[in-house]
């Protein structure tokens, strides 16, 4: 008989993470009390850079003014709504809150569908890990994320976030609850709005068939998405390194690639420069700027 193994809640978290959320988390007549905390480090994908005064090299500011008493606090600053040029009704931020009941608050999920059945379109990148948000709210968290897991399902729901009704997707991820904010239909442009009519092109083509062995030959049975790094990040912070040591930073070399004659030559020589193909090689075009892979 195969034992099943024990699932563990999420570990205590740092104190340094700070919720963007918190409330009920509720699907039927269940609930119980989760907060929401972002799934990406926003350290770790860029370097900030500050706008500087050219003279004298202080630092820019920025300053809220009011052009009648001039430079004015947030703690004076309310929020308006314009009903007529220049006439404005003052609108509290506790009046909006009250607007909504505490069910319309909570997050609730009212539908379980298979993983496909929501085109990637709809992700609008935000992301969030769930959390018990009290010690009672563990067992029904965890409980919650078995059954997530045995179903192979996500749940479909809404909440209010930020100020604003948002639909989002819940599912289980690596022995955690993970939320992703979805845009609503309504906010996707249809596809030919950008892409316009394109040419006829049957399935026999050679072209397409060329096409689709390319794509057969690329691909990577072991795949694994943390390969993938941001090389040109790597280079600013060396940039940033030289610069305060006071040393000149040599900027790479760009690689030749293949001459390209028409897209039917490119879509061979592409064949010829396959990460799996035997003229593949190490630093090749083909790779450049987009993987990193591991010796083996």
């Amino acid at each position: 008989m195969k034992t099943k193994r024990r699932r563990k809640t999420p570990a205590k978290r740092k104190e340094k993470f700070r919720a963007s959320w918190k409330g009920m988390l509720r699907f039927g007549l269940v609930s119980f009390q989760v907060e929401a905390f972002n799934a990406r480090r926003p350290e770790a994908g860029a370097v900030a850079f500050h706008q500087l005064h050219k003279t004298c090299h202080n630092r820019i500011r920025y300053e809220k003014h009011c052009p009648v008493h001039g430079k004015v606090d947030n703690d004076e600053i309310v929020s308006g709504y314009e009903y007529s040029r220049g006439r404005y009704v003052e609108i509290e931020p506790e009046e909006l809150d009250d607007l909504r009941t505490e069910h319309e608050k909570a997050l609730t999920i009212d539908n379980f569908i298979a993983p496909d059945e929501i085109d990637p379109i709809y992700y609008d990148g935000r992301m969030y890990y769930l959390a018990p948000a009290s010690p009672e709210a563990r067992e029904p968290y965890a409980v919650f994320l078995e059954a997530l897991e045995n179903e192979g399902r996500y749940g479909v729901g809404q909440v209010v976030f930020s100020g604003k009704d948002q639909v989002v997707l819940v599912r289980a991820y690596q022995g955690a609850l993970h939320m992703a904010m979805l845009n609503y239909a309504a906010e996707i442009r249809a596809t030919k709005e950008a892409v316009g009519e394109l040419p006829t092109v049957r399935s026999s083509d050679k072209q397409v068939r060329l096409a689709e062995q390319l794509i057969r030959s690329w691909g990577d049975k072991d795949f694994d998405f943390a390969d993938y790094t941001d090389p040109y990040l790597e280079r600013v912070k060396e940039l940033i390194e030289a610069k305060i040591e006071g040393r000149e930073l040599v900027a790479p070399e760009e690689e030749d690639e293949p001459e390209i004659v028409n897209f039917m030559d490119a879509l061979k020589k592409s064949m010829q420069h396959s990460p799996h193909g035997r003229k593949r090689t190490r630093g090749s075009p083909a790779g450049h700027g987009r993987r990193k892979r591991h010796a083996s």
